[in-house]
């Protein structure tokens, strides 16, 4: 529990209002209850808090004088400050349920030879690790995880149930690696040569930068030769592909579903949203966005927002779109014109003309 003016402090904001009050919990607006703190994005969600059950609220450092004018939220203690949803975000971090604390190495571990470990790390039950693995400090790795050999884990890692980091897998510090993701796994690469399949081996690996979060099932392949490269701090979604030799900058978001085939190379904050799919060998610029569902099949320059199938310039996209649902009413045109010329026709042709 804090009182309203501790979480201010801790959010760099403004009290107006009983800067005592005691707060348990965090929510939003429409599920908070009494003893929580909830958050107004902005001046026009402040009415709307204000009617909520929650004790405290982060709102905006604009125009909130004349809201307080206007009445509604005397009521309310309010927590000032320049980005509520950011403070909120805080907040949340600061309420969330304890993590998994166990600093130690249960039993049923299974640690092949030369295993090397920083203090303070916790082991989870029914691990397997191959053979020289290292762990930095402050490890967390839950139960039932797999690392292969020569596997390295930065500083302060979280790697959550049934994960697997196959061979030569790096991961720096502060990365979160959630359920079900395997990284490491060969390559899809394969020679065809009278009508077989031959498997090119795939001897690469895997490094991914400090602060990287990594979702749900999610697959990133090693490299057939050097390294697949994921850059510090970017968050991937759940259910995500990411093929062999891709290089993905830093700061980068890549949401749910995205494939990306082998070489692909993006640089700082790159957005792939939801269901895109990027070609082999593409090379995405920084700051370049790419919309839901995408197909990718040319480079995209920096700072280009693009969307559709193929990807194009969003804004070409939308003309294309809107010309495709015109393309009913155009087809009805053409046949009545088609008629009208048939029967025009028709009696030229009874005229004797």
């Amino acid at each position: 529990m804090r009182t309203v003016s501790e979480l201010a402090q801790l959010v760099s904001g403004r009290v107006f209002g009983d800067g005592a009050t005691i707060i348990h919990g965090i929510a939003a607006m429409e599920d908070a209850q009494n003893g929580e703190i909830t958050f107004a994005e902005n001046v026009r969600f402040l009415a709307d808090a204000a009617l909520s059950q929650a004790s405290a609220i982060l709102a905006p450092d604009t125009d909130l004088d004349s809201a307080l004018a206007n009445g509604g939220l005397s009521s309310k203690t309010l927590i000032q400050v320049a980005n509520p949803r950011l403070a909120f975000a805080q907040l949340l971090d600061l309420f969330a349920p304890e993590r998994y604390q166990t600093r130690e190495i249960h039993r049923t571990v299974v640690t092949g030879s030369d295993f090397r470990h920083g203090a303070n790390v916790s082991l989870g039950a029914n691990c397997v690790f191959g053979e020289n693995v290292r762990l930095g400090e402050n490890v967390t790795i839950h139960p039932l995880v797999y690392l292969g050999d020569d596997v390295e884990i930065g500083d302060n890692t979280v790697v959550h149930p049934n994960v697997s980091l196959l061979r030569g897998t790096v991961i720096g510090a502060n990365v979160i690696v959630h359920s079900g993701a395997v990284l490491g796994a060969d390559g899809y690469g394969y020679l065809t040569t009278g009508g077989k399949h031959r498997k090119v081996p795939q001897i690469g690996n895997v490094a991914i930068g400090d602060d990287v979060e990594i979702g749900a099932n999610v697959t990133i392949d090693r490299a057939r030769t050097g390294t697949t490269r994921i850059g510090r701090g970017t968050k991937i979604d759940n259910l995500v592909h990411i093929g062999h030799n891709c290089e993905i900058g830093e700061d980068c978001l890549i949401v749910a579903q995205v494939g990306l085939a082998g070489g692909v190379e993006t640089g700082k904050n790159v957005i792939l949203a939801g269901q895109a799919g990027v070609k082999e060998q593409i090379k995405i610029g920084d700051y370049a966005v790419v919309a839901a569902q995408s197909g990718v099949f040319r480079d995209v320059p920096a700072k280009l927002h693009v969307s559709g199938y193929p990807a194009r310039p969003h804004r070409v996209a939308l003309k294309a779109a809107a010309t495709a649902n015109q393309v009913p009413e155009l087809m009805k045109a053409f046949r009545e014109m088609e008629k009208r010329v048939a029967d025009l026709e028709a009696q030229l042709v009874a005229r004797g003309e």
